[in-house]
């Protein structure tokens, strides 16, 4: 069985991925909150994880492998949006206005990330659903001595209960309090403690409980929904860097506190953030995009997809124009290439291979160059249907389009007629020149040109013109 290394967070290195049951290999990744539409950044872990949910299904079978994702969708964010949109006149109480806004982004979040040809996860819970897991969960912790209640409605984890805190970030309490925006309040007994629990008001969301009507804090969420479907100790944790302290560390600890006889997760996967054209996504400097802008903006997703893949997951990455171009034109080649064909029974091995090495994207993907540069179209097909490109369902946008190169066909014919009469051809020639690079075939006659772009079409390269 072809062996797989990640790339562990907690112990800082590459590690065999050896599941706890083969027959069952399971994956959680930290899922979106339900507020808005999903940004460019929030997309990449979902990418980098369907790459590693493909690979883990090739490898151990399809139905030998269970893959979590999850909704948040009780947040002050949203109740935020459902206010200004009860303000702005909407029928409804705010609680149904909430309920209207997190239904909204949740088809919203699947139809992007459909778009992406990612596929959807076996479990998509939404914390709204477990808040009686997450009140034992609390409760557990309080009678062990992790928590404690401020008899005002708030429920707290005392950090200084958990003597492994920090290990997951490799930073100490001291370090995360000078280096981290902690709210010092005075039902906190340490700074470092975090909310469990919180009151609600009596028109936002809330549920009844021990401590009073309220709703769960951030970080319980998902340690109450990855033990109901996990139990308490599952393979692999993810989500991108920017979780890894408080949001993964806090998890840590009350799982950990709450089962001490589990590992919570073996292996922690964290991807790199992502910049737009050199500089982070803000949108004080303009370059913010949600996916669906790109889409909108008519970048197709296997085109966005591919960008993404040709960087590690470990490692920032850029989004740029360029790149999509150059994307857009690779996958015109490898679309013309496996037209027609019978996708081969297995992915190259040197794909495999890249891929299981702590998902090297990149050089898988430079492995699909060398199939198709040797035109091993079969291979090619199924190598990059293991990375979720090529599929029938992402192809619609390459099929039967319309290039319309009759700019070009004007520009050309006009030089032509030019340098009859000035026996100047020297235009002639480069125009023709960078069409041919840019894989058109030139048909020249004496009443007109005409010019059809062949199978290595790169529309990017006629910006030369």
């Amino acid at each position: 069985m072809t062996t797989i290394k990640l790339h562990n967070t907690r112990t800082r290195g590459k590690e065999v991925l050896d599941p706890l049951n083969p027959d069952d290999v399971r994956l959680y990744l930290c899922g979106p909150t339900v507020y808005d539409r999903a940004h460019l950044g929030n997309a990449r872990p979902v990418v980098v994880f369907d790459v590693l949910y493909r690979l883990l299904r090739h490898v151990y079978g399809t139905n030998h492998v269970t893959y979590a994702r999850n909704f948040t969708d009780v947040d002050d964010k949203i109740n935020a949006t459902a206010l200004a949109r009860k303000e702005a006149g909407a029928p409804g109480t705010l609680e149904e206005l909430v309920q209207e806004r997190t239904e909204e982004t949740i088809s919203w979040y699947l139809a992007d990330m459909g778009e992406l040809g990612a596929l959807e996860p076996d479990h998509m819970p939404r914390a709204t659903a477990y808040i009686p897991q997450m009140i034992a969960m609390i409760e557990d912790l309080i009678a062990k001595g992790h928590a404690y209640a401020d008899g005002a409605g708030h429920v707290l984890f005392s950090v200084k209960s958990y003597k492994d805190y920090g290990a997951l970030s490799g930073r100490s309490v001291d370090d995360m309090i000078a280096g981290a925006r902690v709210e010092v309040a005075d039902n906190k007994r340490d700074p470092m403690d975090f909310v469990l629990w919180k009151p609600s008001t009596d028109e936002l969301p809330g549920w009844d409980s021990p401590w009073d009507r309220g709703r769960p804090g951030w970080h319980i969420e998902c340690s109450a929904m990855s033990h109901e479907l996990f139990g308490d100790s599952f393979d692999i944790h993810g989500g991108g860097n920017d979780l890894m302290f408080p949001h993964h560390e806090n998890e840590i600890a009350q799982s950990c506190c709450a089962h001490p006889e589990g590992d919570f997760a073996k292996i922690w996967l964290h991807n790199e953030m992502l910049q737009v054209e050199g500089k982070k996504m803000s949108k004080s400097l303009g370059n913010f995009f949600t996916v669906r802008d790109l889409l909108d903006q008519g970048y197709p997703g296997e085109v966005i997809r591919l960008v993404f893949l040709q960087t590690h997951y470990r490692k920032p990455m850029d989004w740029t124009d360029k790149k999509a171009k150059e994307a857009e034109a690779t996958l015109r080649k490898w679309r013309v290439l496996t037209t027609g064909i019978e996708p081969a029974p297995t992915a190259a091995a040197a794909v495999i291979e890249a891929l299981s090495d702590d998902l090297n994207t990149a050089g898988a993907l430079a492995e699909l160059h060398k199939l198709a540069s040797t035109e091993t179209a079969a291979d090619l097909l199924t190598s990059a249907r293991l990375l979720g490109l090529l599929t029938d369902d992402l192809g619609t946008w390459a099929q039967d389009e319309d290039h319309d190169l009759s700019h070009y066909e004007n520009k050309l014919f006009e030089a032509r007629q030019l340098a009859m009469e000035t026996k100047n051809f020297a235009e002639v020639d480069r125009l023709k020149s960078t069409l041919v690079d840019a894989g058109v075939e030139v048909r020249m006659s004496k009443t007109g040109v005409e010019l059809v772009p062949g199978p290595s079409f790169d529309a990017s390269k006629l910006d030369a013109i």
